[in-house]
């Protein structure tokens, strides 16, 4: 198993198709998505200017890597903190952590509908947000007026500022097969990044 730290550094390495590159980008996002893999990866995409041919704009994807590093960095340091207070716990006898782990994430079930600003700029919000009922959405900060999203089987309560997801209930009636023939076709043009 390769690490993002490996992955990352292929990103930069220019002795690498672009193609190679790309593929590199994809796996840190494996290891590491805010968001979630695939509304993280359409952020990257725009944020970044990742083109449909990334051989035209190769450094698109070292401001994508960069940019998600950035906000790895951030979630390193904050879970470097909790380990060692942890550590403390364990050895006081102390079986569940006070506080839990920081979170890695704040998921966004649509991939077009999430926080525009840079990664870095949210990290700090999403490592406050602990889980619980929230009285304004803890990454853009707005009232929760929600607007709802439907996936498969569950409907999701999203922000209606910034798409984070508010709890989600299942749905009681099957999923609308159409609306996710027409999702699976969206989510298809934006992995091409042609959409």
């Amino acid at each position: 198993m390769t690490s993002f730290r490996t992955h990352r550094l292929r990103v930069h390495d220019g002795s690498r198709t672009p193609r190679q590159r790309f593929a590199a980008l994809r796996t840190c996002l494996t290891e590491f998505a805010p968001y979630g893999f695939r509304a993280t990866y359409h952020h990257l995409c725009r944020s970044a200017g990742i083109p449909v041919e990334p051989e035209r704009d190769p450094q698109a994807l070292v401001r994508a890597v960069r940019e998600l590093h950035a906000a790895r960095e951030l979630w390193l340091a904050e879970y470097a903190g909790w380990r060692a207070d942890r550590a403390a716990q364990k050895a006081a006898g102390v079986r569940i952590p006070d506080p839990p782990e920081p979170p890695r994430r704040l998921w966004c079930p649509d991939p077009e509908f999430h926080p525009v600003e840079p990664l870095p700029a949210v990290m700090p919000r999403i490592l406050r947000a602990r889980p619980g009922a929230w009285a304004r959405c803890p990454v853009c900060e707005a009232d929760l007026g929600t607007t709802r999203y439907r996936d498969g089987h569950h409907v999701h309560r999203l922000c209606a500022g910034c798409g984070v997801s508010l709890g989600h209930r299942a749905a009681t009636p099957g999923p609308d097969r159409a609306a996710l023939a027409a999702r699976a076709e969206r989510w298809k043009l934006v992995w091409q990044r042609r959409g």
